[in-house]
């Protein structure tokens, strides 16, 4: 019989998704969160737990090296992956924002530059109100781009908006609000469906009671 695959990144986020497969049963004896393997098995034998970078698991997934994933709702909406989203683990909760100064306005005949690493998004975003953009790709520090006058605003992730307020910006508006979601390859739910569904089943029994 394969394993069922599930792919995950280290982190606060993984912290809490193996929290819940523990509550659900699902346990990884091995696991330690300073030990440096990329690879677990479970007590079964049946179930391979894998770390790998939180933009790549939604691409693990999508290609089948993965059964199953947890992953970012920000990480779902900037890759547009053919996965199923089956379940909202309530977990790794923030938004996706439109941070500034707060005097910056939005001109529809003025292009707006934008600072940030969800290009896809803050696009997608600022073409549904015709604001004209030029997005500006950045890895890292995006907070910086408009004190340094490399962008008008930046598009990022906010969770209590500490980081913001310290470099003097705050939300301008709020694109959508993010949770960890817990999704499957499509061919894996029709060949291993009995194993998958099982897992998905214990888990959202987990979340039901929490």
């Amino acid at each position: 019989m394969d394993k069922i695959k599930i792919a995950l990144a280290k982190g606060r986020l993984a912290k809490e998704a193996i929290k819940i497969m523990e509550e659900a049963g699902i346990e990884f004896p091995d696991y330690t969160e300073k030990s440096r393997k990329l690879i677990f098995q479970d007590k079964t034998g049946r179930i391979r737990m894998i770390f790998v970078k939180p933009w790549d698991v939604p691409v693990y997934v999508e290609k089948g090296a993965a059964d199953i994933g947890v992953v970012g709702k920000d990480v779902l909406m900037e890759n547009k992956v053919d996965v199923y989203e089956v379940a909202d683990l309530g977990i790794g909760a923030c938004r996706l924002c439109v941070a500034g100064y707060e005097s910056q306005e939005f001109n529809k005949k003025k292009k707006l530059k934008i600072g940030t690493k969800f290009s896809n998004s803050a696009k997608e975003y600022f073409n549904k109100k015709g604001i004209p953009t030029e997005v500006i790709k950045l890895n890292g520090s995006v907070e910086l781009a408009p004190i340094m006058g490399l962008s008008d605003v930046i598009v990022d992730i906010v969770e209590s908006g500490k980081t913001l307020k310290e470099n003097g910006l705050v939300i301008l508006e709020e694109i959508f609000d993010i949770s960890a979601r817990l999704i499957v390859n499509k061919v894996s739910l029709k060949t291993k469906s009995g194993e998958i569904d099982n897992i998905i089943e214990k888990i959202e029994t987990v979340l039901r009671e929490r």
